[in-house]
């Protein structure tokens, strides 16, 4: 009998898998990120995005996961820094590149879109402004197409009267029509990616299965591809064809949704699927993760996870611990992968 999150993805159309034989969109190797005095927070961290393909990134707060993204869109805070690493899109190496060249291209290759919407927004000018001013200053249209097309666009996320809201101010909206104005700037140039991050964490739970729709809707009619952050599974088990599972800045698991999620290979994912409610109605009492995750820049001479996994033993603390490839797409960071196949999540 499936689980309750096979259940729940099957009835979810999905688009078709992108084909492995293209060049993948997005390709991140070895990134390192440190941030404050070389406090190491993003720890070799490599993984890559097909071109229409739709990949989670889950972990709890502070795993790394917006760091990760931020460097992927040039946008570290000012104490943050890449140590070493590589971040190339579509061909276009970006380790290193110059202000001028994230500007060249934020917006137009790739589109954004964060949590607080309202903290990105204007509050002196309309919605409709900030819009068309994107399409004017990127795309190069007149005040009368830009004006026609951010009308298009409002309509295309689902805004009820578009030329309406092109005149309102941001504190005119609702947060879940904040976030769909930023989701029409962020693919207004037609980027080849779309990151993001926790976008739906502060919407009532009806607004946030409206704007997962809206996503998937978008990446299909736009060919776009999209890294979905979260640290909501049920997120990801609705959106996302392939998951990656960071834990204190480490990726510790990846592969499909559907795999992972019905039978996780390391512990901190099993972990998690305990604390979570995916694919079912039914009330049950939630389980915690004991402990607290590492300090950023803590040194540890092995597993991470190590101190709050139930399976631990020295092996798991002796040295560095690498992600295994378990084929088929899978890999898992854990010395005892072996002995733990098959048990319980």
């Amino acid at each position: 009998m499936p689980s309750p999150v096979t259940r729940r993805s099957a009835r979810r159309r999905r688009p078709p898998v992108p084909d492995p034989t293209t060049s993948p969109v997005l390709e991140v190797s070895d990134l390192q990120v440190s941030v404050g005095d070389h406090l190491v927070a993003v720890h070799d961290v490599s993984f890559s995005i097909g071109r229409g393909e739709s990949v989670g990134l889950v972990g709890e707060s502070g795993s790394g996961k917006t760091l990760t993204c931020r460097a992927a869109l040039g946008l570290l805070p000012k104490t943050g820094e890449v140590d070493h690493g590589r971040i190339v899109l579509g061909g276009t190496e970006l380790t290193g590149a110059t202000r001028r060249t994230w500007n060249d291209v934020r917006g137009t290759r790739l589109g954004a879109v964060f949590q607080d919407s309202a903290s990105y927004l204007n509050p002196s000018l309309t919605v409709g402004h900030q819009l068309a001013e994107q399409l004017r200053v990127k795309r190069g249209l007149s005040r009368t197409d830009a004006h026609r097309r951010a009308v298009e666009l409002f309509a295309e996320v689902g805004l009820h009267d578009p030329e309406g809201v092109f005149h309102q101010y941001p504190h005119e909206l609702s947060g879940g029509m904040q976030q769909r104005v930023l989701i029409a700037i962020a693919v207004s140039c037609e980027p080849e990616l779309l990151i993001a991050d926790e976008a739906t964490t502060a919407l009532d739970v009806v607004i946030q299965a409206e704007i997962l729709d809206l996503l998937d809707r978008l990446r299909e009619s736009h060919g776009l591809s999209l890294l979905l952050v979260t640290h909501d599974l049920a997120v990801v088990a609705e959106t996302c064809e392939r998951i990656l599972v960071m834990y204190a800045g480490e990726i510790v698991e990846s592969g499909t949704t559907e795999e992972v999620l019905a039978r996780p290979r390391h512990p901190y994912t099993q972990a998690l699927m305990g604390v979570a409610t995916i694919g079912t109605w039914e009330r049950r009492a939630l389980e915690i993760i004991p402990g607290q995750p590492p300090s950023v820049g803590e040194d540890m001479p092995g597993c991470r996870f190590a101190p709050r996994c139930r399976f631990a033993t020295e092996v798991c603390t002796s040295g560095p611990v690498a992600l295994a490839d378990l084929g088929e797409g899978r890999a898992a960071r854990c010395a005892r992968i072996d002995d733990l196949e098959g048990a319980p999540a």
